[in-house]
């Protein structure tokens, strides 16, 4: 039963010792310590800091990120638009390009058509005259071959002249 109802000898080396023990911390061991404590303190209160501020840092490149690509976004939409309008406007331009030089050919595909048509019109006029005057030459030899016919034809002519 020593062990559990200690001898006052035993006390008193026992606290001598716990207190010795204590000394020796208190003076070499207890400030390293501490001080190993207060730096650990320090650094992970450092660490919390420089989190807290990458955090808020991220979050601000985070937002940046977002506005850029919204800019992003709302640039492409516009050239698109543009790009749009730009190629409907090329379309609209060639298609009146095409209009006026269609209507440009129907125009000088009538005028030519006119001016062959008046020249067949004029080269047809020429060769019946040459016809007539051919025709009539033939038929004025033929029927006035003889000198009274001749006679009768001028005076006839020349009654229906008077009437005129």
């Amino acid at each position: 039963m020593g062990l559990v109802t200690p001898d006052y000898g035993l006390l008193f080396w026992a606290l001598l010792s716990f207190g010795v023990l204590l000394f020796i911390l208190k003076k070499y061991a207890w400030k390293p310590i501490l001080q190993a404590l207060k730096n650990r303190e320090e650094s992970i209160a450092r660490s919390m800091r420089m989190a807290e501020e990458a955090r808020a840092e991220i979050a601000k490149l985070q937002d940046e990120s977002k506005e850029l690509m919204e800019k992003a976004r709302q640039e492409r939409e516009r050239e698109i638009a543009e790009t749009k309008a730009l190629r409907e406007k090329l379309i609209a331009e060639a298609k009146e390009q095409a209009k006026l030089e269609t209507h440009k050919m129907l125009e000088k595909a009538r005028q030519q058509i006119f001016l062959e048509k008046e020249a067949a019109k004029q080269e047809l006029y020429n060769t019946v005259a040459e016809l007539t005057i051919s025709l009539t030459e033939k038929i004025l030899r033929s029927e006035l071959k003889e000198k009274e016919k001749q006679q009768e034809y001028i005076e006839r002519l020349l009654q229906e002249m008077s009437k005129n």
